[in-house]
């Protein structure tokens, strides 16, 4: 039912495995080594085809410098920081909340509450383009970073409520309980018991949460028109159509954009992989 260790394999089946990933991996990144390399490289260099050999003129700074001199890179940066913050944290503290009252409340129609937040992650996004898009046309919201954040809470909390309902369950009533009897309030219970408990999930969902915004591409181009509130990702696409010839400084973008969520992985992969892990193991 569940795999095999692969220690236990024989010795062709180990060796095979160990070829197969690394070729997979190789194939994985050949793509990010390419963007990498067309980062670095000169204007020459791309108009004689050279696009998987080493530069003949190594241009780091000039290229990482000039994509912020002749683009609006750092306002499709800060454009995205603004709209992926605050809506990771309305999501995770939304999805928090209702998570704990579908895992410790017995109220009528939990499951049918639970089951409608479970069916909303099925639904495809594609056909909620136009009812989105007219809505926020209607509301005002259309081409604001404001309208953005809103859609994405809502969007995220779905996916996040059922997350983190799963491990609110793993928490022992007999603590909730404990503390309802030494008399604190239900408010001071989430938010002093439960929710300590819970960081490593948090942090968890927090770096997904951050890393779905901040690589939308799909909303962000179906509800902003203007450079004002352009995230990141719409922007790149922007300055293809700008700079089509100046592919590196398309690339060395690429890999502006990318550094952020990666930053964040590292700076919360003790947290991360502890939240994936929680309630793995007993005892």
């Amino acid at each position: 039912m569940f795999p095999t260790d692969i220690r236990t394999r024989s010795p062709f089946a180990q060796g095979s495995y160990r070829v197969a990933l690394l070729v997979a991996l190789a194939l994985w990144l050949l793509p990010l080594a390419a963007v990498m390399m067309t980062s670095v490289r000169g204007m020459a260099d791309i108009n004689a085809g050279n696009y998987w050999g080493l530069p003949s003129q190594w241009m780091l700074v000039e290229n990482y410098t000039e994509v912020f001199r002749r683009t609006r890179m750092a306002q499709y940066l800060w454009n995205s920081v603004m709209i992926t913050v605050p809506a990771m944290a309305g999501a995770v503290a939304l999805s928090a909340l209702a998570g704990y009252a579908l895992a410790k409340y017995s109220f009528r129609g939990n499951l049918v509450v639970f089951a409608i937040f479970i069916a909303g992650n099925f639904v495809p996004f594609q056909i909620l383009m136009i009812p989105v898009r007219d809505l926020t046309i209607s509301t005002g919201l259309y081409d604001t970073i404001a309208g953005l954040v809103l859609f994405h809470i809502a969007f995220q909390t779905g996916f996040c409520t059922l997350f983190m309902r799963n491990f609110m369950m793993a928490v022992p009533d007999e603590i909730i309980e404990s503390a309802r009897m030494e008399g604190a309030g239900e408010l001071r219970i989430f938010l002093t018991v439960v929710l300590p408990l819970l960081r490593p999930a948090l942090a968890a969902l927090a770096v997904l949460v951050f890393t779905f915004i901040w690589n939308d591409y799909f909303w962000a181009l179906i509800l902003v028109q203007s450079d004002t509130a352009r995230p990141v990702t719409a922007g790149l696409a922007a300055l293809s159509g700008q700079w089509i010839s100046s592919w590196q400084l398309i690339s060395a973008g690429s890999i502006v954009a990318a550094l952020p969520p990666v930053f964040l992985f590292f700076l919360m992969q003790r947290h991360f992989i502890a939240g994936l892990t929680m309630g793995a193991t007993k005892g």
